[in-house]
């Protein structure tokens, strides 16, 4: 089994951040891992992506072009991108800003309304923990107990006190999930 990830929206939205838990998540399930992020010289604001591997087998190549996943969370991302889910994958988007609404039917679509949910929660950091919790319940390559444990080992020690709250949003996020297709 192997699983190609990326994950694109503006810096700021935790798109790395995201990405580096999932490749701490797989290193403690015992899977290879490739974690490669890129963004623009702008960092907050800019556009960011990271493109994540997780298989049972060696990865020969951090590069690709298409992904099995894509994880969306602005429009930029999603002009780019959602041509670029392999015929058969799987398609999340957070629908804030999102002005032309993915199109394929050849994949599988779910829209997230996390920046929504975490402005309801009054906590708009845990944004991109409800985006991973929706990813989670639909595709559920990674344990939520590795996740935890990739969350721990991905945060500096003096947040690990958020840890609870950003539990709580990996699991509204496995609530809140639509597929549309």
């Amino acid at each position: 089994m192997t699983e190609e990830i990326i994950i694109a929206g503006f810096g700021g939205q935790g798109v790395l951040s995201m990405g580096k838990i999932m490749a701490y998540s797989g290193i403690m399930q015992d899977m290879e891992v490739s974690w490669m992020p890129s963004y623009g010289p702008e960092m907050r604001g800019g556009t960011a992506n990271v493109t994540v591997i997780l298989s049972e087998e060696r990865i020969s190549s951090p590069i690709i072009r298409v992904f099995d996943t894509a994880i969306i969370l602005n429009q930029q991302s999603m002009d780019k991108f959602e041509k670029s889910v392999k015929p058969g994958g799987t398609l999340i988007y957070d629908g804030n800003g999102i002005t032309r609404h993915p199109e394929r039917k050849d994949i599988t679509v779910y829209r997230i309304d996390a920046a929504e949910e975490a402005t309801k929660l009054e906590s708009t950091k845990t944004f991109n923990m409800i985006v991973l919790g929706g990813f989670l319940k639909v595709r559920p390559i990674i344990k939520l107990e590795n996740v935890l444990k990739g969350l721990k080992k991905s945060l500096p020690e003096r947040y690990h006190h958020m840890i609870p709250m950003n539990e709580s949003a990996l699991m509204r996020g496995m609530e809140i999930i639509n597929r549309l297709n």
